[in-house]
């Protein structure tokens, strides 16, 4: 992978990040991001009407014709998975909230790509996500008044 392409993706990354503690704290809930400090948690999360905490794992991509690159084995059941499509400029990002336990458990409802082998790089496709009714369902974190 080239210095470009590297540098490009983390920056997807960060963005993702961003916006998705952005909705978070729009949504009331209270939101830190861990800047790499914690393995597989990108956010920090806590609800505080019910004082429920959150690890959020964040995936994002700039298009969506494309898939979100890890595997099933990889999937941490307590975290909670926010896939992000960041799109162009002055379309709207697109989220995708998914519970980590949900993930494990049923793999194969997000394609067969998400269950293949680590040599044909597993992964799950927006496509998946939106057709299981993912797609701007923040009802995991529950109900918060902002």
């Amino acid at each position: 992978m080239t210095v470009k392409k590297r540098a490009d993706r983390q920056m997807t990354g960060v963005a993702g990040e961003f916006f998705v503690a952005a909705e978070l704290s729009k949504r009331g809930l209270h939101t830190a991001p861990t800047l790499g400090n914690a393995k597989d948690i990108d956010l920090l999360a806590l609800n505080p009407e019910t004082g429920r905490y959150f690890a959020v794992q964040v995936k994002a991509k700039r298009d969506r014709n494309g898939t979100f690159w890890f595997s099933h084995t990889n999937v941490n059941r307590t975290n909670t998975y926010v896939f992000v499509l960041i799109n162009g400029v002055d379309e709207p990002v697109q989220y995708c909230i998914v519970p980590g336990g949900l993930l494990a458990d049923e793999p194969e409802r997000f394609g067969e790509m998400f269950t293949a082998p680590a040599e044909k790089k597993p992964g799950v496709h927006w496509k998946y996500l939106v057709r299981e009714g993912f797609e701007g369902d923040w009802s995991v974190f529950g109900e918060v008044v902002a």
